[in-house]
């Protein structure tokens, strides 16, 4: 099994970095417009993906755990192929002014091409977060940095 890792520091209220992973509007206002579901643990988040106003794809995440001003776990029920069953975690520390945020994507059966795709999309989802919280204005698909023909 292989992961993908990052790491971001976010000048915001460690409050605020939490509702911002933890609810459906803080999700939908950095990472896609169109999340809908309930974030509540064992519900389920589903996440659709446009461009140019047609779908391109689409997630279901359920909620595992939900530990305020802590950590924020899903596990893909429904999506990619390569996805399916594994977990997305958001781990949060407060560090002098910054909230940082241990984000991991584990459980990939092995580091195929899509991969590489989705861990750059993982970093531009996350700049994204930062810039929700520190400027009030996220770039959530379908306004994200498009990368390549998958987006």
């Amino acid at each position: 099994m292989v992961d993908i890792l990052h790491k971001v520091g976010i000048k915001a209220p460690l409050t605020e970095v939490y509702k911002a992973l933890a609810t459906r509007e803080g999700v939908a206002g950095w990472w896609t417009h169109n999340t809908e579901g309930h974030s509540e643990v064992g519900r389920t988040l589903t996440l659709r993906f446009t461009a140019g106003g047609a779908e391109i794809g689409h997630m279901d995440m359920k909620v595992l755990a939900l530990q305020p001003n802590e950590r924020v776990l899903w596990q893909t029920v429904d999506g990619p192929a390569e996805w399916i069953g594994t977990q997305i975690s958001f781990e949060l520390k407060q560090d002098g002014e910054f909230v940082i945020v241990l984000f991991k994507h584990q459980g990939w059966a092995e580091p195929v091409e899509f991969m590489h795709h989705c861990s750059t999309k993982w970093a531009i989802f996350l700049m994204s977060l930062k810039s929700l919280l520190e400027t009030g204005k996220g770039a959530p698909s379908p306004n994200d940095t498009k990368i390549d023909n998958w987006n």
